[in-house]
């Protein structure tokens, strides 16, 4: 029997297979596998886990957004009721002081027209004055006495007009 080069392969064959064997390779390859498919497990499970705490914090925040834009907008809604108000208070202060002003404008009028009535009576009690001294000064006759008193009476009527105008 000739033992050529293919029984010397299928020997170290069957010699490599039982060493495979021997030192239990296909159980630790096994061992090895199971342990990666059971690691990608464990981190697929922790990738889920992650997955479903971003899905659930993206939920809070989207709730916190929608409540924070809630309160902005009451917010908002406060502070132009607020401003409204104010404005409101603003203008009846105006309207106040504008009234006070009125007012005091009014009583300085009032005041004026008293003061030019005053001035008017003292006037016109000068001018009678001056005319009865003129009067007796002159003592004159009847007929030039009622003329100088028409005229007396004209020129009062004429200053009282000019102090009232």
């Amino acid at each position: 029997m000739t033992i050529d080069a293919t029984f010397w392969v299928a020997v170290s064959f069957f010699i490599f297979v039982g060493l495979i064997f021997y030192f239990k390779i296909p159980s630790k390859i096994k061992y090895n596998l199971n342990e990666s498919v059971d690691n990608i497990k464990n981190q697929i499970e922790k990738a889920e886990k992650l997955r479903d705490e971003a899905r659930n914090m993206l939920d809070e925040h989207e709730k916190r957004i929608g409540g924070s834009k809630i309160e902005i907008k009451s917010m908002f809604d406060d502070a132009y009721l607020e401003n409204e108000k104010n404005l409101i208070m603003a203008n009846e202060e105006f309207h106040k002081l504008i009234e006070r002003r009125k007012k005091n404008t009014d009583d300085k009028i009032r005041q004026l027209k008293s003061q030019a009535n005053k001035d008017i009576k003292d006037a016109s009690i000068k001018i009678a004055i001056e005319s009865v001294e003129r009067l007796l000064k002159n003592s004159l006759d009847k007929s030039k006495l009622d003329k100088l008193y028409q005229a007396s009476i004209e020129e009062t009527k004429l200053a009282l007009k000019n102090k009232s105008s």
